[in-house]
């Protein structure tokens, strides 16, 4: 953009631009740092294209909704984080599921008033009303200045003209190959002769191109009404789901002020009910403000961590849940007074033992994406975006080639009973006809007296201590490339255990940590995938990094 300036404005005019705060250097077109090369690719050109960071979030989340299924997509939703440089204005785009309008509390119960397995993560009864479509209308609308039809282009060539199948994409449909085949629509959208597609086998979506070119053509109208809501509906009901046209045709995109905290002088910005993100995130870094952590050894540093894990995640199954259905006492959440109280009782050399409910499942979290963007004028987007099992329900409506989330698994089928990432929760998360699902996604934006920081990722309960290992990692002094890479473990109050990726501890750490009363579940692979990026104040020079542990890639441009 500035380039372009360059040609017709004046001198004084294009310094004044480069002196107002927030704007980087003229750097280029910007930046973009999310989970394949392919969207990163098309989110750079759409900048290059004289769009802003929001018409590069479109594109970029439409490309992931193509070439990344087992994670996200227009049968999902997601929170974006914006920031609009020109007045310094932040909000959070709620585009999370909501419950269908005939959903109630004991949709995933037997007579005997047991959760039936399976029920809430597999096929179209497991859907929550897809967000993402709107999101990105409005989006466009609210926030860019090229049409859909120009953002959204690129999606539409490459589910049309096809991408290749990597090691990634086989390793996911290998685990849900099953339910996959299930469904003759899935099998023939994402399988090979009802098999895992080998490598380099091209996936062409040309029904999803044809729902995606509608949206494009007419907006929030092309996916929640007319012929794709009626397919999606008839699918639905076909499968044993219970949509119906009124949960498409009254979907709407929430606009919500994001949950805001600081830490040791840096700010943090980030995402807010029905996120549970911002709150576990604030309450963790208020608690680790009470001690200075550089004074400890490195295993007491890890042992106060977990314990302030422990701590607001067990805030967070009691509390937290759709702030339009439930009461939630968000600013005692978020005041570093009572997370002082929380603190107090942690002890320097004793776990405190989490209150005993059954443990669930510990899964992947490959079912999540994440990206991240800046633009020349100081516009950033963090968002994250889910259909949350791997592939979803694993159906996609005949006709739309649009594959379903299940996202109702973030509700409390039962209070008490955890879901398939193990997290519990209570009657705040219940399930309600038309009620946002609670969520871990946490699109997060940190300013430092250094710069601005945009970083997110996926791993299900995971995500929040994933952000605050990188945030810790940004307070040390470190960049993008130590953030996504710094080893990971974690602690979601219940079941009670440390889990911990390959070399995240010790042999010493973890016979210390058992000693203090921890129990350890070391992990087989790793987890997440961040996608990061940072805006220097000093220089206006825009780095990032994309996690290793994925496929994804950073542009900076």
């Amino acid at each position: 953009m500035l380039a372009k300036l360059q040609l017709r404005a004046p001198l004084w005019l294009l310094l004044l631009l480069l002196l107002l705060p927030g704007l980087p250097a003229a750097q280029g077109q910007g930046a973009v740092a999310s989970a394949h090369p392919m969207a990163t690719e098309a989110g750079i050109a759409v900048l290059a294209d004289g769009g802003n960071a929001f018409d590069a979030a479109v594109t970029v989340a439409a490309v992931l909704a193509v070439v990344e299924p087992y994670s996200s997509g227009m049968g999902g939703g997601g929170f974006w984080l914006l920031h609009r440089a020109s007045d310094g204005f932040d909000v959070m785009l709620d585009g999370r599921e909501r419950a269908p309008l005939a959903a109630h509390r004991d949709l995933y119960l037997n007579d005997q008033g047991e959760v039936v397995p399976g029920l809430s993560v597999n096929g179209p009864l497991s859907a929550g009303i897809p967000g993402q479509p709107a999101a990105l209308v409005h989006l466009a609308a609210r926030y860019g200045r090229l049409p859909l039809a120009q953002t959204l282009a690129p999606a539409i060539r490459i589910a049309r003209e096809g991408f290749p199948v990597d090691e990634h994409y086989r390793r996911l449909a290998d685990w849900r190959l099953q339910q996959l085949l299930q469904w003759p629509s899935s099998s023939a959208q994402f399988l090979v002769d009802n098999q895992v597609p080998p490598l380099g086998a091209i996936i062409r979506q040309p029904q999803l191109a044809d729902t995606l070119s509608r949206i494009a053509e007419q907006g929030h109208d092309g996916f929640y009404r007319g012929p794709v809501a009626q397919r999606l509906v008839e699918g639905v009901k076909a499968a044993g789901g219970i949509w119906q046209l009124k949960d498409l045709a009254e979907y709407q995109v929430v606009e919500r002020e994001p949950i805001r905290g600081e830490y040791r002088g840096m700010k943090i910005t980030s995402a807010a009910p029905p996120s549970s993100g911002g709150i576990v995130l604030v309450s963790m870094l208020n608690q680790l403000s009470q001690f200075d952590l550089s004074s400890y050894s490195p295993v007491i540093r890890k042992h106060l961590i977990v314990e302030a894990m422990r701590r607001a995640y067990r805030d967070r199954a009691d509390y937290l849940g759709d702030p339009d259905f439930v009461s939630m006492p968000v600013a005692r959440l978020i005041d570093p007074d009572y997370a002082a109280g929380l603190a107090r009782d942690i002890q320097l050399d004793a776990a405190t033992p989490s209150h005993h409910r059954p443990p669930g499942a510990l899964t992947e979290g490959h079912d999540t994406t994440h990206y991240s963007i800046i633009d020349a004028e100081g516009n950033r987007v963090s968002a994250t975006l889910s259909v949350n099992y791997p592939f979803g329900s694993c159906f996609v409506a005949p006709g739309t080639g649009v594959l379903l989330n299940d996202e109702m698994d973030d509700f409390s089928a039962r209070p008490g009973v955890p879901n398939v990432y193990g997290l519990v929760g209570g009657e705040a998360n219940a399930i309600a006809p038309g009620k946002r699902m609670l969520s871990s996604m946490t699109p997060t934006f940190v300013e430092t007296e250094q710069g601005v920081a945009v970083l997110g990722t996926p791993g299900g309960s995971r995500i929040i201590s994933m952000l605050l290992h990188g945030i810790l990692s940004l307070d040390a002094g470190e960049g993008p490339q130590a953030w996504v890479t710094r080893p990971r473990y974690h602690h979601q109050y219940l079941p009670d255990l440390i889990q911990f990726e390959p070399g995240a501890l010790s042999v010493d750490e973890q016979q210390q940590l058992q000693a203090m009363g921890h129990q350890l579940k070391p992990l087989d692979s790793t987890y997440g995938n961040m996608q990061a990026l940072f805006w220097n104040r000093e220089d206006g020079r825009l780095s990032g990094a994309s996690d290793p542990r994925g496929i994804g890639e950073t542009l900076v441009k």
